[in-house]
This record gives structure tokens, sequence and C-alpha cells, in this order.
């Protein structure tokens, strides 16, 4: 329960890594707010939580707008009274080759899977820096470490968060906050699923561990991150793809 007391704020958290997350770190003693669009799939995870005997608050602020960014917070500091941790998974793809993307796949992934993470991150480190606590971890990519073809819009998104990262733990550190963020490789999710056989049997022949990643695998890089043991760790990338990107 290294965990116990503490409040964890998890975008995109209604399923795949971030329903992962959310477990990981209710049974690590965490309260968790479970932010995701899709209200029914949140509240699925929410029960789950709350049967490992921490407290559960549901929300579907759009992370996108600033202004519902800030009434989720709000409403978080309302209930719990603290925010100790940010977890900032929501994302998407909008998958096409650099030619033929139009500017629609652009703006959306990256108002998401970047701007997203920005306006959740100004918004909790106010409560962060008073309490002089907290841990802030961000999904990025082995694709924003070393791009990937027909991907040049989550690239970019996740590269982007890279730096922010690196921004967030210079300006928060004398704070007792830290900001690091994971890497996912090829994970094992509803999303890689649906790719063709061949496109699969392509990402495995490529990982020197010869397997997809799981949710978990990402949720216990989360729950370190979150923890004790990370506290002089800030400002870095950790590359979770069973050895792909060397």
């Amino acid at each position: 329960m290294e965990l116990k007391d503490q409040v964890a704020v998890i975008t995109g958290a209604g399923g795949g890594i971030g329903a992962a997350i959310a477990l990981t770190l209710a049974e690590a003693g965490a309260a968790i707010v479970i932010n995701d669009v899709v209200a029914e799939a949140a509240q699925a995870v929410a029960k789950q939580v709350e049967e490992r005997g921490v407290k559960a608050l549901v929300n579907d602020a759009n992370i996108t707008d600033a202004e519902q960014v800030g009434a989720m917070v709000d409403a978080v500091m309302e209930e719990f009274g603290r925010i100790d941790i940010l977890v900032n998974n929501a994302g998407i793809t909008r998958d096409g080759l650099l030619v033929r993307m139009d500017e629609e796949a652009w703006d959306l992934v990256l108002a998401v899977n970047l701007k997203g993470a920005f306006l959740c991150t100004k918004a909790v480190a106010r409560p962060m820096m008073k309490q002089r606590y907290g841990r802030i971890i961000n999904m990025a990519s082995v694709a924003g470490v070393a791009g990937n073809v027909g991907q040049a819009n989550y690239s970019a998104s996740k590269g982007g968060l890279i730096a922010l990262t690196k921004t967030t733990a210079q300006e928060l550190a004398g704070r007792n906050i830290t900001c690091n963020a994971l890497a996912p490789g090829f994970i094992d999710t509803p999303m890689t699923r649906e790719l063709p056989e061949e496109a699969r049997e392509g990402w495995l022949s490529r990982i020197p561990s010869a397997r997809p990643g799981t949710a978990e695998d990402v949720a216990q890089a989360v729950l370190f991150f979150a923890g004790p043991g990370a506290a002089y760790i800030t400002g870095q990338v950790l590359n979770v793809d069973g050895g792909l990107i060397m």
C-alpha cells in the first residue's frame, strides 16, 4: 500500500492501458479519478477500483478544453482535498502517410495527445506546488523517440510530450514534483489487435523479447514512477518495449 492516502488522476482511464494503470494504483492504495469521455466504460473501471477498497471518482471532461479540465481539477480538490499523481494517458491515432494526411487528422491528434497533457499538467501544478508534492507521468511512445511510418501526427505529439516532460521537470523540481515519461512499444491492446496479422508479425519480429507488451507491463512502470522509489528521478523517458528501441 505504498500509495495509501494519495489521489491519482488518470486520463483516458476507461479501458486498455489507462484502466490497467487505474487498477494497479488502486491496489497500491491510491484513490483514483477516472477521466474518460466514454462514461459507461469509466463507470465499469470505477466499480473495479472500489472493489479494491479505495474511492473512485468518474469524470468525463474533454481534456482539450481548458474550462473542462479546470472544472475537473476543482471537483477532485473538493472531493479529496489533494492531487498527488497525474497520469497523462489519454491519446488517439489518426494514421496516414504524411503526403495524404489532412489538417483535421493532424490537429485532432496534437490536441488530444499534447495539448490535453499540457492543460492537465498546468491545472494540477498549482495544488501540487501548494502541497509541495507531486508525481506527473506522461504516456509517450517509441514513435515519439524514433518516429514511425504513417504516424507523423502521432509521432510529433509524442515527441512533443517528451519535450514537455523535460521542461515540466525542470520547472517543478524545486517543489518536490517529479515529471517523467514512459515510451511503450508494441503493447497488446484492443487497438493493436485490430492490426492485420502481417503488421503484427512485423512488429514482433523486431522485438528482442519476442512478445508484445501488456497493459500491466506499462502500469507497473507507472507505479514505479508514482512511488517513493522514484523520488530522485525526474525528466526521464523509460522505454517499455521489450528492447525494441535501444
